[in-house]
């Protein structure tokens, strides 16, 4: 059966749970106190603190759990069957074929936050036929060009990714199914993001906005 979108949940910041299949599939999960489900499988894009947290990690990862990982810092993974990944290849693991796409800085101010050369990806995952992009922490690249998935997870904060309006181009370049915006509302504040969520709703009309499961309480202010 097809994957819907209500099957998507967004745990709060980059993180998402998805249940299909009777699999649980984490990417990037963050802050989940109150999340019982043990992980079937992980994906992380990157090792900074609010995508590859060991707190978070020992909540859900048993020694059963596969953890794709990007090979760089495959080292960090505690626990489960590590599966190391590296940019632009194709993988699959446990029935669900998978991509990475690059994820990098390309705007000058960022560079130093997620280097292209420290090679950390996001991916493409296709589940029970819907294809998923999780870009990680990543600028606007030229490798978004006409990726066409079915759901794209964009990142808008700035600061350390695209902004609103890059996210915006990033979302038309895509020319995805539907746009789900995320990690915007820890780092914007509320009043930030309010005005972010209705720009992006003028602009991509294929936008959705999840509510998140657990909004964060942490503020990178």
């Amino acid at each position: 059966m097809r994957m819907k979108i209500e099957d998507l949940n967004w745990i709060g910041h980059a993180g998402f749970l998805i249940r299909d299949s009777g699999k649980n599939i984490y990417m990037d999960p963050f802050m989940i106190d109150g999340v019982e489900d043990k992980a079937d499988i992980v994906f992380i894009t990157h090792p900074h603190f609010d995508h590859l947290n060991q707190d978070d990690l020992k909540r859900i990862v048993t020694d059963k759990t596969t953890v794709i990982v990007p090979k760089s810092c495959a080292a960090e993974i505690k626990k489960g069957k590590v599966y190391p990944v590296e940019p632009n290849k194709e993988y699959e693991v446990e029935g669900i074929k998978f991509r990475t796409v690059p994820a990098y800085n390309v705007v000058s101010e960022r560079l130093d936050k997620h280097p292209r050369t420290n090679n950390w990806v996001g991916y493409i995952a296709d589940i029970s036929g819907t294809k998923i992009y999780h870009p990680g922490d990543t600028d606007f690249i030229p490798e978004m060009n006409g990726l066409q998935t079915d759901i794209a997870l964009l990142p808008m904060s700035g600061t350390y990714t695209m902004d609103v309006n890059e996210a915006i181009e990033a979302a038309k370049a895509i020319k995805a199914g539907k746009v789900i915006p995320m990690h915007y509302k820890m780092v914007l504040g509320e009043e930030n993001s309010r005005l972010a969520e209705k720009l992006f709703k003028e602009k991509v009309k294929n936008s959705v906005f999840l509510k998140e499961i657990i909004p964060a309480k942490y503020s990178f202010q």
